[in-house]
């Protein structure tokens, strides 16, 4: 489906309206009209809504949009997305049409998506996060609530972030094998997304999961371990402020590969706690590098994670960060609300379930 904010009027109000058009019965697109478009070549921006991911309604969003974005400088259009994959479609025709800036309306598969359309283009990403853990969107600093998201985008201030690579297949907050790969894969299955429906599958799958035995190559050797999980993070948390690698940079080049040895489950609540206060780095059992790529080889196939989307694999993944590949809105300030010195476990246990 697509949504036009066009320029097809002459004496409205920059802020534009939207328009039902019928065709064949069905909405085909909507129209915002907008004045003076004659007087500027106008800003193009495709906005790419995924009407099903996270636990947010995507109703308000084209309004919030029209509200927003002041016609007589930009030409909006708005996509809805039908199926897996459609957003990167819609993004790569964005990037060949010359769009300046593509916005991704949804959680962290329907950012992932759009994003690696994006990269190495001078094509910039904006985010409106609507997904139930907006992982790079919350390490970016941007605000949860879309309107003040969108804000952001008009501010105008971009950085450029890296991006990486596992078997191909592209990320940017993390990646990884055991058990966080195990949990996504359940989680892909359930049709209510959020941090109870998380932690349900933790507590139920760290019963069943096994650790396994892995060779790991990074720049300076190799580790050989048995290993609960093996994540590489290009950001610093997976998503709904689970930080698996606290000190993780988006713009040195490298990723932060946080091995977790074999756990019991008496050691799963210290562990959790752990990644909620950005303290799973004082785990005994955590292995930390810095490295630029890594090559991960294990007994047999199974499950890849990237960006908290499963993704079967080989025996064998192989995985490169890519040093400033994305240009992505973001704010030009951060005032952190929340420090671990601050925060006690009671906090951050309320804060996570409240997302």
């Amino acid at each position: 489906m697509l949504l036009h904010l066009s320029d097809k009027s002459t004496q409205h109000s920059p802020k534009g309206q939207i328009n039902d058009c019928k065709n064949g019965g069905e909405t085909d697109f909507y129209l915002i009209f907008a004045a003076n478009s004659q007087v500027m070549e106008k800003i193009k921006v495709c906005v790419i809504i995924n009407p099903v991911s996270g636990t947010e309604s995507k109703k308000n969003i084209p309004q919030e949009v029209a509200n927003a974005f002041d016609q007589t400088r930009f030409d909006v259009f708005i996509r809805i997305t039908g199926y897996a994959g459609h957003a990167t479609e819609i993004a790569k025709d964005a990037v060949k049409n010359k769009f300046a800036y593509v916005l991704a309306a949804g959680g962290d598969g329907t950012v992932n998506e759009v994003a690696k359309a994006l990269v190495n283009t001078d094509t910039v990403l904006g985010i409106i996060p609507l997904g139930s853990g907006n992982g790079l969107a919350r390490d970016l600093h941007l605000s949860m609530d879309s309107e003040k998201a969108i804000q952001t985008i008009l501010d105008g201030h971009i950085r450029t972030i890296d991006y990486g690579s596992a078997n191909g297949n592209i990320f940017f907050c993390t990646c990884g094998v055991g058990f966080d790969a195990f949990i996504s894969d359940k989680f892909a299955e359930e049709k209510k997304r959020g941090p109870l429906g998380y932690v349900r599958n933790i507590v139920e799958g760290v019963i069943d999961f096994k650790a396994e035995e892995y060779e790991i190559t990074h720049d300076e050797g190799t580790i050989n371990e048995r290993a609960f999980l093996v994540t590489c993070a290009n950001a610093s948390q997976y998503g709904n402020e689970v930080y698996i690698a606290p000190a993780a940079d988006m713009e040195d080049g490298k990723m932060n590969v946080s091995i977790l040895k074999s756990l019991n489950a008496n050691e799963i609540p210290q562990t959790t706690l752990q990644l909620l206060t950005k303290n799973i780095e004082k785990n005994s059992k955590m292995i930390t590098l810095l490295t630029n790529q890594l090559t991960i080889k294990r007994k047999k196939p199974g499950m890849l994670h990237v960006d908290g989307e499963p993704v079967e694999a080989g025996e064998e993944i192989n995985v490169k960060i890519f040093h400033k590949g994305l240009k992505v809105f973001a704010p030009k300030q951060v005032e952190e609300k929340r420090t671990k010195e601050k925060e006690n476990i009671f906090t951050a246990l309320t804060r996570w379930i409240n997302g």
